[in-house]
């Protein structure tokens, strides 16, 4: 059985493009259907004209219908990096570098909090159309979580790629189940999409050409930049960060950014160590 609205797959046989006219030609159960006007940028015009290959989706979401082009964009040689950039992601803010720019995540939060309150207003009536309402919500939300997303990820890579330099973030596997937070942030940490924001950076890197890497996470915030000297006093509070021995201080994500900044410079010396010669 098949939805009525499921995706459906054509190939070059089943549909045409025609990207002068921005039309597409369909062939159908009830025959071909000609004509059919499509828009987009003058960019996603420009990679479909160069670059599409294989199968098209026509998927129907609320009540629209788009159409799913593949496209295979050469991936240019990746540069010499002069330096890095270190990406500390959190929730507070969303992602601070080790330049010290910071992607606040004030107003998400204020966001999120109001759509919840609508969410659970509208929960609370129980009726059919309500529970349309909810997904209906629930999507404009996943959406505009994205949209963020892709704002901070082309920020970071055009910084990177401006200055000759590689982007180092937080190895963020499985943080759910090792990070702890207080019952009222719970909610923030399951639904905001680290994981997101991360694949962002790495393939609008890659598209860059600019070199990407993931480091070991383990102990960024508590980790003194300039001595070394790591403590979990050193983090007297979520914001701040306050060095024991040397007394070096200043934001927790920024050093955190720092920090994953210095662990990428040593593991790119060796992801490129040559291979030993046999003896």
């Amino acid at each position: 059985m098949f939805r009525p609205d499921a995706a459906h797959t054509y190939d070059d046989r089943c549909l045409s493009w025609n990207y002068d006219t921005r039309t597409v030609s369909i062939w159908t159960l009830t025959g071909r259907i000609k004509n059919i006007r499509f828009a987009c940028s003058a960019g996603a015009l420009k990679q479909l004209a160069e670059h599409r290959q294989g199968e098209s989706d026509l998927v129907q979401r609320d009540g629209k219908l788009f159409l799913v082009a593949t496209i295979d964009i050469p991936e240019p040689e990746v540069f010499e990096p002069k330096g890095w950039i270190g990406v500390d992601r959190g929730i507070a803010n969303l992602a601070t570098t080790s330049d010290g720019d910071n992607h606040s995540g004030r107003r998400l939060g204020r966001y999120r909090r109001w759509q919840a309150r609508k969410k659970a207003e509208i929960q609370a009536k129980g009726t059919r159309s309500s529970k349309q309402l909810l997904k209906k919500r629930a999507r404009r939300e996943a959406r505009h979580a994205t949209h963020i997303n892709h704002k901070i990820a082309k920020t970071v890579v055009a910084v990177a790629q401006r200055t000759e330099r590689g982007i180092a973030l937080e190895e963020l596997r499985g943080i759910r189940e090792r990070v702890t937070v207080r019952r009222d942030q719970r909610a923030r940490l399951s639904s905001w999409p680290f994981h997101q924001l991360g694949t962002f950076i790495e393939y609008k890197a890659r598209r860059a050409g600019v070199p990407y890497l993931e480091v070991d996470p383990a102990y960024t915030s508590q980790r003194c930049p300039r001595c070394g000297n790591t403590e979990r006093v050193n983090r007297p509070t979520r914001d701040h960060f306050s060095c024991r021995r040397c007394g070096l201080a200043g934001p927790a994500d920024h050093v955190a950014g720092v920090n994953v900044r210095d662990r990428a410079r040593s593991a790119w010396v060796f992801v490129n160590m040559p291979d030993p010669v046999p003896a």
